[in-house]
């Protein structure tokens, strides 16, 4: 007679290639996996693809050609040099949004608790849809890159600085992905997270150095725009590509990136679990 696949199982040896969910390596496996389903999921929005990857391009080109000669007189450098760091980081924080309605789409139809309920390590699905966006700010960030090319953004100081950009892109997006997470999880599915995210994100867009220079803003607006999270991590992208001080802004972004993450991270594991088994 043989066993019934209805009868309890003993894991107290793990069958062949599964690891425990609570073990590093069970993390590890966990979230690579699950990572790759986020982005096949966001491949397949062939729509929502299309939006957060060619819309930023489109924005940037319009940014130069409407206001490139204005922002160029009055900073006395060529605008795409903040044009094209403001634009990439105004992509990874549009496509978060993205995460965020995509998460709430799965809580609403039960797919995040039949996750939730697997044998599978707690944190691995939270950190699969960060990954998944560390993937689409990447390449969001090449394509950006080489349209910026095209409108005069040129790497002046050579390979390392090149991959600095790119590096504060994904640290800056990183922390805003983690805290959107956190938000999402912690918010009614019918609350309207992303249209506030969404004015948060475009206030940020219109008060940073990259859409003008901090000097030409109100005397009483300065200190704000000047420390806001955007505008250091565009003056250290703008002195990568371009030369210039990086330390000060560096560290900057360095602290706002782990005080953003910091703050979030906790809220977010803990409200996946509420929303997860729905409480």
């Amino acid at each position: 007679m043989t066993r019934s696949d209805t009868a309890p199982r003993n894991f107290a040896f793990l069958p062949a290639g599964r690891v425990a969910e609570g073990t590093w390596s069970g993390f590890v496996r966990h979230s690579s996996i699950l990572a790759g389903r986020q982005i096949l999921v966001y491949a397949r929005d062939v729509p929502t693809l299309l939006q957060s990857l060619l819309m930023p391009a489109l924005a940037m080109i319009m940014f130069k050609v409407v206001l490139g000669d204005a922002i160029g007189t009055a900073s006395g450098m060529d605008s795409a040099f903040g044009t094209v760091p403001l634009v990439i980081l105004i992509g990874a924080m549009f496509g978060s949004l993205a995460t965020a309605v995509r998460l709430n789409m799965e809580r609403q139809s039960g797919l995040l608790n039949r996750i939730y309920v697997l044998p599978i390590n707690r944190a691995a699905d939270l950190t699969s849809r960060v990954i998944s966006e560390l993937v689409r700010i990447l390449v969001t960030t090449l394509i950006l890159l080489a349209a910026g090319h095209l409108i005069g953004f040129r790497f002046t100081q050579g390979v390392g600085p090149a991959l600095g950009i790119i590096g504060v892109a994904m640290a800056y997006g990183a922390a805003f992905s983690v805290l959107v997470l956190a938000l999402a999880v912690n918010t009614s599915p019918g609350a309207p997270l992303v249209q506030y995210l969404s004015l948060l994100s475009s206030l940020m867009m219109f008060f940073n150095s990259g859409f003008s220079p901090v000097d030409m803003y109100p005397g009483w607006l300065q200190p704000i725009v000047a420390n806001q999270p955007m505008t250091p991590a565009i003056e250290v992208m703008r002195a990568f590509a371009a030369g210039g001080p990086v330390a000060g802004n560096l560290v900057k972004v360095a602290v706002w990136v782990v005080v953003i993450i910091g703050l979030s991270a906790y809220p977010a594991l803990r409200g996946y679990r509420k929303a997860a088994v729905g409480r």
